[in-house]
């Protein structure tokens, strides 16, 4: 991973969990309130919801000073999360911001407050602990979709995201529901191990023994083995990729196509876009660090082969698609990761979408770049299938 001089003194002088006092610029993080858009005199209603359909929902306030460029319907979506009140994440415990509100939970709130109908589902759902990793096994939910006609299906193997430490299958359900109902593809979303309980390699050791589950027994889900990929979000994102990179290592099946969404790449806290997006919500460079400090410990003295993507070798990589949101720390880092694999040749998009946030990826129901961004993602899974 990469690191500065600065980040060492940091490390010397006590950063604790990466986060500097909340007195200087530098130090607001994802969630201080100084840096959310001002709630209304009512906390509680946040942005207008007066429309019954979800994509009219309009913001309050106007743009905040971290993100000047952000799409109202983005906008709508962060002050309903900055109307829940919390405390800045990384002045948190893991326990207590898993605990706490999340980005999905504000477009839910959202979607009630519309008093529209939950729409019914499209997926049937099912769980199972798959015998790999560790002696308790990894446990796995599948979304098989109801309308895909006869099977075999084509198989999509996720990763949520979470920095590795917060987040599960239920806080990103609506990315693997989408992928699943979109790409006529089954699902399977794995829950792999987290910090602090663990540290790196075992997210990437659960991820990896999962996806090599699935490619020897994807008839037992209904699926095709000849037509497997790999998804995921952040954290997520970065066990897409880093599991095709160990498929391919350790002579398993390589992935027929990767979707890396706005995924851990590196660990260059000073790239640009983390200098432009420091205080962005709800990811920021304090709550990006906040991660590092737990889920790989040593980060800022030590490489971590798995986590610094952009260093590796892509030759014989197969065809992935990267997408990145503007506001967002981790949007230099997409682009690194997109141009080391097409200067190996390989077939890489990558998709900047203007004015939304890290975590849009899930919020098509309000969200229309966000709708924008799952197609890209579906029709690349169908071309790789040969669905289209």
């Amino acid at each position: 991973m990469k690191f500065s001089p600065f980040l060492l003194a940091l490390a010397v002088v006590g950063a604790g969990c990466g986060t500097p006092s909340m007195g200087s610029d530098m130090g607001r993080t994802d969630m201080d309130r100084a840096d959310m858009p001002a709630p209304p005199a009512d906390a509680e209603v946040g942005p207008s919801v007066a429309a019954t359909d979800p994509m009219d929902i309009t913001p309050s306030g106007s743009a905040p000073p971290w993100g000047p460029t952000i799409d109202p319907q983005m906008l709508a979506v962060i002050e309903r999360l900055g109307a829940y009140e919390q405390p800045p994440f990384t002045e948190m415990t893991p326990f207590q911001v898993r605990n706490g509100k999340l980005p999905a939970e504000a477009v839910a709130s959202l979607l009630m407050r519309t008093g529209l109908p939950p729409s019914s589902p499209a997926v049937d759902i099912g769980h199972r602990i798959l015998p790999v990793s560790t002696d308790d096994g990894v446990l796995v939910r599948t979304y098989t979709p109801l309308d895909a006609g006869p099977g075999p299906l084509p198989v999509v193997v996720y990763y949520h995201g979470g920095g590795w430490v917060i987040a599960d299958l239920d806080t990103y359900e609506p990315s693997a529901r989408a992928l699943a109902e979109k790409a006529g593809a089954i699902v399977v979303s794995v829950a792999y191990r987290q910090a602090p309980d663990v540290v790196y390699p075992a997210f990437h050791e659960d991820s990896y023994a999962a996806y090599d589950w699935v490619t020897k027994n994807a008839a037992e889900l209904g699926g095709d083995p000849d037509r497997i990929a790999t998804a995921g979000e952040s954290a997520g994102g970065n066990l897409s990729v880093a599991v095709a990179l160990m498929a391919q290592e350790r002579g398993g099946r390589v992935p027929d196509a990767v979707v890396s969404v706005y995924p851990i790449a590196d660990g260059d806290v000073e790239s640009e876009s983390y200098e432009r997006y420091a205080n962005a919500v709800p990811l920021s460079r304090g709550f990006m660090e906040w991660f590092f400090d737990y889920a790989t410990p040593d980060w800022r003295t030590q490489d971590y082969e798995y986590v610094d993507l952009t260093a590796r070798d892509y030759s014989g990589f197969p065809p992935t698609t990267v997408i990145n949101a503007e506001i967002d720390p981790l949007q230099s880092e997409g682009g690194e990761l997109a141009d080391r694999m097409r200067a190996a040749g390989v077939d890489v998009v990558r998709e900047v979408y203007p004015g939304v946030t890290h975590e849009f990826f899930g919020m098509a129901a309000v969200l229309e770049q966000a709708v924008n961004a799952q197609a890209l993602a579906v029709d690349r899974l169908k071309e790789a299938f040969g669905t289209m």
